[in-house]
């Protein structure tokens, strides 16, 4: 027997707003697969598995629009999205623990009453910035690398004439 979720059941479940479910449903990109006699949206383990998709391609730096034309392009498997979010973690905790290094360096020279150089500061800086900005050009390269064409697709919006780097030297 199906299992499923009307709308503000599968909003609790997911930390998501009805309100969100709802303008994917009207933006065609999460559309609900039964309904009740009533009208009520219902959602399956199939949508469940869609909706993570989505989630997880928009904590990737997607569009609305690139996700949804990343998941009418191609089915994108479940484990590659696990993966690259696990890959994607662990680059923020490796930023993490830079900053944190560089951070009990300085603070150790000046519990020592030593100099802090300005090359402290400006690692410090360097540190910070690189943990608070948001590298998109990165995570586009990311894509691309990590969809092959679909990424270059989304990119460029034309799969006839993407070139990969290779081929443009």
């Amino acid at each position: 027997m199906k299992r499923y979720w009307k709308v503000g059941d599968l909003a609790k479940l997911t930390g998501l707003t009805v309100r969100t479910l709802r303008f994917y449903d009207q933006i065609g990109l999460l559309s609900p697969s039964a309904a009740t006699e009533s009208g009520h949206r219902l959602y399956d383990d199939e949508d469940l598995s869609r909706l993570f998709r989505i989630v997880s391609l928009k904590e990737l730096g997607l569009s609305l629009d690139e996700v949804k034309a990343a998941l009418t392009g191609r089915e994108i498997d479940p484990l590659e999205v696990v993966n690259l979010q696990i890959e994607r973690v662990q680059e923020q905790i490796r930023r993490q623990q830079k900053l944190l290094d560089q951070l009990r360096h300085v603070s150790k020279r000046m519990k020592g009453k030593a100099q802090v150089t300005v090359e402290d500061f400006t690692t410090l800086l360097q540190a910070m910035k690189n943990d608070y900005e948001k590298p998109i050009l990165n995570r586009q390269q990311s894509w691309e690398k990590r969809f092959g064409l679909l990424g270059m697709f989304l990119a460029s919006g034309d799969e006839e004439t993407v070139q990969t780097d290779d081929e443009e030297e």
